[in-house]
């Protein structure tokens, strides 16, 4: 049996003072009141599989008011083992442990990881294109231990470059080497980011197919520094690289900020060649992120070997019944998930007899 996650004790945490849930292998369902706590099991549960929260709060936000420090906790079991995963929180830092020793934050996604899907998540069609390459990103991080090195490393390098660009009369020398840094790291997340786009479009496509009754979807990389990168080693992306820098530096002094590399980069969607974001219809931009969120979890299990822990926080309400059935039958497959409600309604009762249900009161 795979790693399931069996249960998430809370103390001092957000809302809670103490309270531990059992999940089961199948689905968990968290229904209640809104304010009640549901989103911050999820958040909880994330912390502990992703290393990391939605929300991206201050530690201190997550200690329950007139309290010094919180903890969460979870234990997973499968195959014969038995893994227990906490985060201890301070005003200043978390501290993560696994089986009682410290981790870093990429050790429990290496563990077990985690996709989740919430209201924010919606709009990812929509959005600006930050908001999708950040998804994609958070995904790598948790995919490849890897992926959160070379994304830091070059999220360092614009920053001092850019800083460098905002002095009255920039060192050229220095903004040489700061190019030359740039180019380099900018060429290693690129390869990695389109090797990983390349896996999760074929997930993609094939689940939106399924989800829409053969509408055909295709998905597209934008990348800032031309199409010609498609298909370059990462010496060849480098150079490409260097060389639309040169070419920007004027127009870079001149707006005081890097104007070329992947932090202007974009993931477009289409449906018979036409733009999703101007032309598709709410069900169908709806239909596209419920088809990436499934991608993520397809591409989970070709990583990892195991199927991730599923978390839809109140996305049940949002999205219609032929899209609330797309959901449910994903779950009936045989993955772990944790979804919170305020109405069991949204949910087919066969499925409600095969499901725990946890009640959240005011």
């Amino acid at each position: 049996m795979a790693l399931t996650v069996k249960n998430v004790g809370m103390i001092c945490y957000r809302n809670f003072p103490i309270r531990d849930i059992n999940l089961c292998d199948g689905m968990t369902i968290l229904c209640g009141r809104n304010a009640t706590g549901k989103t911050n099991t999820v958040e909880a549960l994330q912390l502990l599989t992703a290393g990391t929260s939605f929300r991206h709060p201050r530690a201190q936000d997550m200690i329950l008011e007139g309290e010094e420090q919180a903890r969460v906790s979870s234990r997973l079991e499968g195959d014969g083992r038995v893994i227990d995963v906490a985060c201890e929180i301070t005003p200043s830092k978390r501290r993560f442990t696994r089986n009682g020793k410290p981790c870093r934050p990429a050790d429990l996604s290496a563990t077990h990881m985690s996709v989740l899907f919430c209201p924010d998540d919606l709009s990812f069609v929509k959005r600006g294109a930050k908001y999708r390459r950040e998804e994609l990103d958070e995904f790598g991080v948790q995919a490849n231990g890897g992926y959160r090195k070379v994304a830091s490393a070059y999220a360092r390098s614009i920053e001092q470059r850019n800083r460098l660009l905002k002095e009255p009369n920039p060192d050229l020398a220095l903004l040489d080497a700061w190019d030359a840094s740039v180019a380099l790291g900018g060429a290693t997340l690129l390869e990695a980011r389109l090797r990983l786009f390349e896996r999760l479009r074929s997930h993609l496509v094939d689940v939106y197919g399924k989800v829409s009754e053969g509408e055909k979807l295709q998905a597209r990389y934008e990348c800032n520094l031309g199409d010609d990168v498609f298909g370059r080693s990462r010496e060849e992306l480098t150079e490409v690289f260097a060389r639309r820098l040169a070419a920007a530096r004027e127009e870079d002094l001149r707006r005081q900020q890097t104007t070329c590399g992947p932090q202007r980069d974009d993931i477009t969607f289409t449906l018979d060649g036409r733009d999703a974001r101007s032309f598709g219809s709410q069900g169908q931009q709806r239909s596209i992120v419920l088809a990436w969120k499934m991608a993520e979890v397809a591409l989970c299990e070709e990583v990892s070997g195991e199927r991730p822990l599923l978390l839809l926080d109140d996305v049940m309400s949002e999205l219609d019944s032929i899209r609330r059935e797309a959901i449910t039958r994903f779950v009936q497959e045989g993955i772990q998930a944790v979804v919170t409600t305020t109405n069991l309604g949204y949910f087919p009762q066969d499925l409600l007899d095969r499901s725990q249900v946890v009640t959240f009161d005011a």
